[in-house]
């Protein structure tokens, strides 16, 4: 978990940046939080991946959801307007628990995988959200 909060420290930062319009960086902070948040995107469809790999044949379908989120990150980064990439990577992100659900209800995950997630992920997203909107007021 400790790790976990430690990889909300740039999001966290970004999005009060861009809040607040600080320094040199408050008008390009979000555009680095929506970078962020698609690396990280991207690198849960890597443990999706993992973890449905640990059945003998996995299923079509746990293996596409594995693949979608950095084919869906890389393709919305250049989206225009901008709300629409700070808000639908804040939607995704926020939806993500619902595989890492369906890969625990296949015990697939570490009981305390969900533990971990959901607030993460809720946080990012708040973040994300928050720069998006402090980027178009």
């Amino acid at each position: 978990m400790l790790l976990g909060v430690a990889g909300l420290i740039p999001p966290v930062l970004l999005a009060i940046i861009a809040w607040f319009d600080l320094g040199a960086f408050g008008p390009v902070a979000a555009g680095f939080l929506f970078t962020y948040a698609a690396l990280i995107f991207a690198f849960l469809g890597g443990t999706w991946w993992a973890f449905a790999c640990r059945e003998d044949r996995p299923r079509l379908v746990l293996l596409v959801l594995a693949v979608a989120p950095p084919l869906l990150a890389w393709g919305l980064l250049p989206a225009r307007p901008q709300t629409l990439v700070g808000y639908g990577l804040a939607a995704l992100i926020l939806l993500s628990p619902g595989v890492d659900a369906l890969l625990r209800a296949r015990g697939l995950t570490p009981r305390w995988w969900l533990r971990l997630r959901v607030p993460l992920s809720v946080v990012l997203a708040l973040c994300v959200a928050a720069a998006t909107y402090a980027s178009t007021r």
